[in-house]
Protein backbone atom coordinates (compact mmCIF):
# COMPACT_ATOMS: atom_id res chain seq x y z
CA UNK A 1 0.00 0.00 0.00
CA UNK A 2 2.75 2.40 0.88
CA UNK A 3 4.42 2.05 -2.94
CA UNK A 4 0.99 2.73 -4.21
CA UNK A 5 0.24 5.61 -2.25
CA UNK A 6 2.17 8.34 -4.18
CA UNK A 7 0.01 6.95 -7.43
CA UNK A 8 -2.99 7.02 -5.40
CA UNK A 9 -2.31 10.93 -4.15
CA UNK A 10 -1.71 11.78 -7.87
CA UNK A 11 -4.32 10.44 -9.32
CA UNK A 12 -6.82 11.45 -6.28
CA UNK A 13 -5.46 15.24 -6.38
CA UNK A 14 -8.20 18.03 -7.16
CA UNK A 15 -7.19 20.06 -10.10
CA UNK A 16 -6.86 23.71 -9.68
CA UNK A 17 -10.13 25.25 -10.25
CA UNK A 18 -8.91 28.15 -12.44
CA UNK A 19 -6.30 26.16 -15.19
CA UNK A 20 -7.44 22.10 -14.07
CA UNK A 21 -4.09 21.03 -13.61
CA UNK A 22 -2.09 19.80 -10.58
CA UNK A 23 1.48 20.56 -9.62
CA UNK A 24 1.87 17.22 -6.94
CA UNK A 25 1.47 19.15 -3.39
CA UNK A 26 -0.23 17.37 -0.53
CA UNK A 27 -2.45 18.44 0.92
CA UNK A 28 -3.23 20.15 -2.67
CA UNK A 29 -3.71 23.97 -1.54
CA UNK A 30 -6.75 25.62 -3.71
CA UNK A 31 -4.69 27.09 -6.48
CA UNK A 32 -1.71 25.53 -8.28
CA UNK A 33 1.58 27.24 -8.01
CA UNK A 34 1.44 29.12 -11.32
CA UNK A 35 -2.16 30.48 -10.82
CA UNK A 36 -1.48 31.39 -7.56
CA UNK A 37 1.93 33.43 -8.73
CA UNK A 38 -0.42 35.32 -11.20
CA UNK A 39 -3.03 35.92 -8.92
CA UNK A 40 -0.34 37.87 -6.87
CA UNK A 41 0.35 39.89 -9.91
CA UNK A 42 -2.92 41.31 -9.89
CA UNK A 43 -2.47 43.13 -6.88
CA UNK A 44 -2.58 47.06 -6.78
CA UNK A 45 0.83 48.29 -5.36
CA UNK A 46 -1.52 51.37 -3.76
CA UNK A 47 -4.99 49.76 -2.94
CA UNK A 48 -5.91 53.40 -0.91
CA UNK A 49 -5.77 55.25 -4.37
CA UNK A 50 -10.03 55.69 -3.50
CA UNK A 51 -9.60 55.96 -0.28
CA UNK A 52 -11.12 59.34 0.58
CA UNK A 53 -14.77 60.95 1.27
CA UNK A 54 -17.73 59.86 0.88
CA UNK A 55 -17.20 56.54 1.18
CA UNK A 56 -13.64 55.58 1.24
CA UNK A 57 -12.81 52.39 -0.91
CA UNK A 58 -9.61 49.93 -0.35
CA UNK A 59 -9.49 47.63 -3.19
CA UNK A 60 -7.03 44.89 -3.63
CA UNK A 61 -6.40 43.92 -7.04
CA UNK A 62 -7.30 45.49 -10.75
CA UNK A 63 -10.47 43.49 -12.25
CA UNK A 64 -9.28 42.25 -14.92
CA UNK A 65 -7.09 39.20 -15.96
CA UNK A 66 -6.76 36.19 -13.70
CA UNK A 67 -8.31 38.52 -11.07
CA UNK A 68 -11.41 38.30 -13.00
CA UNK A 69 -11.16 34.93 -13.98
CA UNK A 70 -10.74 33.76 -10.48
CA UNK A 71 -13.72 35.69 -9.36
CA UNK A 72 -16.03 34.34 -11.92
CA UNK A 73 -14.74 31.15 -11.03
CA UNK A 74 -15.76 31.36 -7.10
CA UNK A 75 -19.27 33.03 -7.98
CA UNK A 76 -20.11 30.59 -11.20
CA UNK A 77 -18.80 28.18 -11.79
CA UNK A 78 -19.09 26.67 -7.71
CA UNK A 79 -15.71 26.64 -5.92
CA UNK A 80 -16.45 28.61 -2.81
CA UNK A 81 -13.01 27.56 -1.77
CA UNK A 82 -11.54 30.32 -3.56
CA UNK A 83 -12.59 32.28 -1.13
CA UNK A 84 -9.84 31.05 1.25
CA UNK A 85 -6.82 32.27 -0.58
CA UNK A 86 -8.34 35.66 -2.19
CA UNK A 87 -9.82 37.22 1.31
CA UNK A 88 -6.51 35.92 3.45
CA UNK A 89 -4.59 38.21 0.47
CA UNK A 90 -7.13 41.01 1.07
CA UNK A 91 -6.53 40.74 4.68
CA UNK A 92 -2.56 40.85 4.36
CA UNK A 93 -2.77 43.80 2.40
CA UNK A 94 -5.20 45.46 5.08
CA UNK A 95 -2.74 44.82 7.67
CA UNK A 96 0.08 46.79 6.40
CA UNK A 97 -1.55 49.43 5.20
CA UNK A 98 -2.23 52.66 7.64
CA UNK A 99 -5.62 51.25 8.43
CA UNK A 100 -4.02 47.73 9.56
CA UNK A 101 -4.46 48.65 13.55
CA UNK A 102 -7.76 50.45 13.87
CA UNK A 103 -10.18 48.25 15.27
CA UNK A 104 -13.53 48.05 13.43
CA UNK A 105 -16.06 45.25 12.46
CA UNK A 106 -16.65 43.85 9.33
CA UNK A 107 -20.16 43.48 7.17
CA UNK A 108 -20.13 41.91 4.25
CA UNK A 109 -22.28 42.88 1.69
CA UNK A 110 -25.14 40.42 1.57
CA UNK A 111 -27.08 39.01 -1.47
CA UNK A 112 -30.86 38.48 -1.07
CA UNK A 113 -31.97 35.73 0.34
CA UNK A 114 -33.42 33.90 -3.17
CA UNK A 115 -30.18 34.71 -4.85
CA UNK A 116 -28.15 33.19 -1.96
CA UNK A 117 -30.07 30.06 -1.85
CA UNK A 118 -29.55 29.83 -5.51
CA UNK A 119 -25.71 30.25 -5.52
CA UNK A 120 -25.41 28.36 -2.30
CA UNK A 121 -23.18 30.92 -0.79
CA UNK A 122 -22.50 34.73 -0.75
CA UNK A 123 -18.95 35.52 -2.31
CA UNK A 124 -18.66 38.24 -0.02
CA UNK A 125 -19.03 36.85 3.28
CA UNK A 126 -16.89 33.55 2.40
CA UNK A 127 -14.35 36.10 1.44
CA UNK A 128 -15.12 38.44 4.99
CA UNK A 129 -14.68 35.11 6.76
CA UNK A 130 -10.97 34.52 5.66
CA UNK A 131 -10.33 38.42 5.46
CA UNK A 132 -11.35 38.40 9.57
CA UNK A 133 -9.02 34.99 10.17
CA UNK A 134 -6.27 37.39 8.98
CA UNK A 135 -7.05 40.61 10.80
CA UNK A 136 -8.51 39.24 13.32
CA UNK A 137 -11.18 41.67 13.17
CA UNK A 138 -14.66 40.47 13.99
CA UNK A 139 -16.89 39.77 11.72
CA UNK A 140 -21.19 40.78 11.51
CA UNK A 141 -22.65 38.19 9.18
CA UNK A 142 -26.16 40.03 9.74
CA UNK A 143 -25.13 43.86 10.13
CA UNK A 144 -27.09 44.14 6.84
CA UNK A 145 -30.03 42.39 5.10
CA UNK A 146 -30.93 42.49 1.51
CA UNK A 147 -34.61 42.95 1.40
CA UNK A 148 -35.46 43.86 -1.79
CA UNK A 149 -34.18 41.73 -4.84
CA UNK A 150 -32.28 43.30 -7.80
CA UNK A 151 -31.35 42.34 -10.96
CA UNK A 152 -27.51 42.46 -12.17
CA UNK A 153 -25.88 45.47 -12.14
CA UNK A 154 -23.51 44.39 -15.17
CA UNK A 155 -24.47 46.47 -18.02
CA UNK A 156 -26.57 49.30 -16.20
CA UNK A 157 -25.69 52.74 -16.54
CA UNK A 158 -24.88 54.73 -13.43
CA UNK A 159 -27.75 55.93 -12.67
CA UNK A 160 -29.64 52.78 -13.54
CA UNK A 161 -27.21 51.03 -11.05
CA UNK A 162 -28.30 53.59 -8.14
CA UNK A 163 -32.01 53.13 -9.21
CA UNK A 164 -31.59 49.45 -8.96
CA UNK A 165 -30.13 49.25 -5.40
CA UNK A 166 -32.08 51.94 -3.63
CA UNK A 167 -33.83 50.65 -0.57
CA UNK A 168 -32.28 47.02 -1.06
CA UNK A 169 -30.99 47.31 2.21
CA UNK A 170 -32.26 47.35 5.91
CA UNK A 171 -29.74 47.40 9.09
CA UNK A 172 -30.03 43.81 10.07
CA UNK A 173 -31.11 42.00 13.60
CA UNK A 174 -27.44 41.94 14.75
CA UNK A 175 -27.23 46.27 14.70
CA UNK A 176 -30.32 46.28 17.08
CA UNK A 177 -27.69 48.56 19.14
CA UNK A 178 -25.40 50.41 17.69
CA UNK A 179 -21.70 49.03 17.53
CA UNK A 180 -19.13 50.38 19.37
CA UNK A 181 -16.40 50.16 16.46
CA UNK A 182 -17.09 51.79 12.84
CA UNK A 183 -18.10 49.32 10.35
CA UNK A 184 -15.51 48.29 7.46
CA UNK A 185 -18.13 46.65 4.85
CA UNK A 186 -16.63 44.29 2.37
CA UNK A 187 -17.64 43.22 -1.10
CA UNK A 188 -15.98 41.32 -3.97
CA UNK A 189 -16.40 43.42 -6.79
CA UNK A 190 -16.37 47.43 -6.51
CA UNK A 191 -17.75 49.03 -9.61
CA UNK A 192 -19.65 52.62 -9.61
CA UNK A 193 -20.05 52.56 -6.00
CA UNK A 194 -24.00 52.22 -6.36
CA UNK A 195 -24.47 49.57 -3.94
CA UNK A 196 -21.41 50.07 -1.44
CA UNK A 197 -23.18 53.46 -1.15
CA UNK A 198 -26.40 52.70 -0.50
CA UNK A 199 -25.07 50.17 2.13
CA UNK A 200 -23.46 52.57 3.80
CA UNK A 201 -26.42 55.49 4.14
CA UNK A 202 -28.68 52.58 5.30
CA UNK A 203 -26.39 51.91 8.43
CA UNK A 204 -25.47 55.72 8.70
CA UNK A 205 -28.86 56.43 8.71
CA UNK A 206 -29.36 54.37 12.11
CA UNK A 207 -26.38 56.36 13.46
CA UNK A 208 -23.88 53.86 12.72
CA UNK A 209 -20.26 54.88 11.54
CA UNK A 210 -18.98 53.57 8.25
CA UNK A 211 -15.65 53.54 8.38
CA UNK A 212 -15.15 52.44 4.32
CA UNK A 213 -15.12 49.52 1.87
CA UNK A 214 -12.68 46.98 1.53
CA UNK A 215 -13.21 45.46 -2.15
CA UNK A 216 -11.24 42.32 -3.73
CA UNK A 217 -11.25 44.10 -6.86
CA UNK A 218 -11.96 47.04 -9.18
CA UNK A 219 -11.79 47.72 -12.81
CA UNK A 220 -11.44 51.61 -11.74
CA UNK A 221 -8.21 51.85 -10.33
CA UNK A 222 -4.67 51.71 -11.91
CA UNK A 223 -3.19 53.19 -14.76
CA UNK A 224 -6.23 53.68 -17.28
Amino acid sequence: MNLLQPLLNLVLQPCCPMCGRTDGRSPAPPLCIDCDRRLTHCQMPQPTTEWRPPLPVFSWGKYQGTLKQAIATLKYNHHPELARPLGHAMGRAWLHSVHGKTPLIVVPIPMHADKQKQRGFNQAELLATSFCQVTRLPLERRGLVRVRATTPQFGLSVEERSQNVAGAFQVGPAFGRSPRRPVLLLDDIYTTGATARNAAACLEARGIRVYGLVALASPRFGDD
